[in-house]
Formats: structure tokens, C-alpha cells, sequence
């Protein structure tokens, strides 16, 4: 088995991070992951004041994909999410939307039991997902694990769960994969700057895709395709993934484009992922259904 321990782990995604595992294009592996604070927090007498805030959203990885380039695209198939341990909760001044409300930082510790997270006295039903992935840009550049950006990263999108598959743009030789922040449970927005944060273990499966370049990431699950994007505002965000899916659509199908733009208002969706991080995140979607109707077998 392919298997990256947390303690292999970075705060960056560069190209400059030496891979910690080299895999073929195909391959299984298990990342096994901190929570977004590393283990910091762990019950509830812990001091939030004592955070080290330059350790917070690590990333398992990265890990080297063979034969992987720039210009071709990376899809991740998301087999399982197992929990490990109880979640974090956590808000408090100057974080999140609320923050000015706020006048002390503090967290919850909640139990995983019977599928559900137990918040004070309430049971909230488990959705596993995955708040960071992503890969190296390019050029050297390094971008904050808790940033996202067109290579992913902090996209804090719920719908990157079991089941589903995200599609990166390559930018570099190897991709240089790495992810973690996982969630027990969240909702869109995550607005008060956490979700259920916790440590798991996430087995994916990696594979190139030849021939294809994608400009930001894209996100498969059994009913829909999802563009996604990250800016300054959610105007901006929305206006990328929209146009990213227009470009997308407009050589598969046969409508004109005033055509394609009346479908899409009618049948597409802007959701929000994330708008707490230094780049708020948007996902816009399309229904397999109507892509079906338009003779459309695969979006990409």
C-alpha cells in the first residue's frame, strides 16, 4: 500500500518541496493527515492563546505522480475519508464574518459517535470532506496551504467528499500533490472560520490525463461537474468558474451562445464554498442530466 504519514507534511505548496513518495499515474494512496491545527488544540482545557498560528492548515505530501506535466490535468478519485479521533470547532475576534461580535478566541471538542458530531447538546449528521488539495504552481512560486488559488489548496469545498473527483491544472513535472484540513462536518461559507476539524486518513486514487488543460479546478460527482474558482470577491470568483464552464460547454454542445447563456440560468447553480480565507471560493454548477440531454457524455 501507498501510504504518506502526517509527519510528512508541508505549509506551502511549491515546487521547491521535495516529494515524500513517487507513485505511477493509477495508483491508490493513503495520506494520513493532522487536523488544520496540527494537533495543537486537543481538548477542551487547551490554551488557544498558545496557537502557533505558523503551523496551521498542513497539507500531507507531496506527492510525485510519474510522468505527470504541465499542460495536462490531474485527477484525484476520492475512495474514502476515515476519521481519526474527535473535531475541533473553533471562533472567536477578528476571524471569520462575525469576528467583530466576538471578544474571545474558544473551541469545542466534538465526539464522533454514530455518525454524528456531537456539538453541546446536538447531533450533526457527518459530511466528511477534504477543505485543502492541491498541487505546485509553477515558476517557484510558494502559496500558503491556508490560500486558494487556480492550483486548489484551502478551497474548503464540501463537495469534495467520498465519491467525488477533483481535476487539477499541472503546472510543474510530478504535480507535487498534497492535501489535508479535513472536516467532519461544514457547512458553505464556513463562516465562522472552522469547520469539524479533525485528522483522518484519505485513500485516492491519482491518474494523468493526457491532452487536456484546464485553467482552474473542477470538481466530478455522480450527478454534476463543478467549475470552481478563488479571487478577492465572490463577483470575481463567480465570474471565473461561470466563464471557465461557458468555455467548457460551448464546443460540446450545439447551441448558439445566447442559447447556451439562457440554459445555464436556467439550470445552473452558483454556490459558495469558503469566504473566510484570503481568496473567497465559488463553484458553479452543471447537472449531468442536462448534459445528457445536450448529447454530452463526459465534460471533460
Amino acid at each position: 500500500m501507498n501510504f504518506i504519514n502526517k509527519e510528512n507534511h508541508t505549509f506551502t505548496f511549491s515546487s521547491l518541496n521535495n516529494p515524500v513518495l513517487k507513485v505511477k499515474s493509477g495508483s491508490n494512496v493513503v495520506f494520513e493527515t493532522h487536523d488544520c491545527m496540527c494537533s495543537q488544540i486537543t481538548c477542551s482545557d487547551d490554551n488557544m492563546d498558545s496557537i502557533d498560528f505558523d503551523r496551521v492548515n498542513p497539507a500531507t505530501g507531496p506527492l510525485y505522480i510519474e510522468n505527470s506535466m504541465p499542460n495536462q490535468t490531474l485527477k484525484v478519485s476520492i475512495n474514502s475519508i476515515e476519521l481519526k479521533g474527535n473535531a475541533l470547532a473553533m471562533t472567536g475576534p477578528g476571524v471569520g464574518v462575525l469576528g467583530n461580535k466576538l471578544d474571545t478566541m474558544t473551541h469545542n471538542i466534538l465526539k464522533i459517535e454514530n455518525e454524528k458530531a456531537l456539538f453541546n447538546n446536538l447531533e450533526l449528521p457527518l459530511n466528511k470532506m477534504i477543505g485543502v488539495i492541491g498541487v505546485a504552481p509553477s515558476d517557484n512560486k510558494s502559496i500558503n496551504c491556508g490560500t486558494p488559488g487556480s492550483h486548489g489548496g484551502n478551497m474548503d469545498c464540501k463537495i469534495i467528499a467520498e465519491g467525488s473527483s477533483v481535476y487539477l491544472p499541472i503546472s510543474i513535472e510530478g504535480s507535487l500533490l498534497s492535501l489535508g484540513d479535513i472536516h467532519a462536518v461544514m457547512g458553505d461559507g464556513e463562516i465562522g472560520v472552522s469547520g469539524a476539524e479533525i485528522g483522518a486518513l484519505v485513500d485516492v486514487k491519482v491518474e494523468v490525463i493526457d491532452n487536456l488543460t484546464i485553467k482552474n479546478p473542477i470538481l466530478e460527482t455522480e450527478d454534476a461537474y463543478y467549475t470552481v474558482a478563488s479571487a478577492e470577491t465572490l463577483d470575481d470568483a463567480y465570474e471565473i468558474a461561470i466563464e471557465d464552464m461557458f468555455d467548457i460547454l460551448l464546443p460540446k454542445c450545439n447551441l448558439s451562445k445566447n442559447d447556451l447563456v439562457m440554459l445555464m440560468s436556467l439550470t445552473s447553480d452558483i454556490e459558495v464554498c469558503q469566504v473566510v480565507d484570503p481568496l473567497k471560493t465559488i463553484r458553479f454548477k452543471v447537472k449531468k442530466d442536462i448534459l445528457s440531454q445536450l448529447n454530452i457524455d463526459k465534460l471533460i
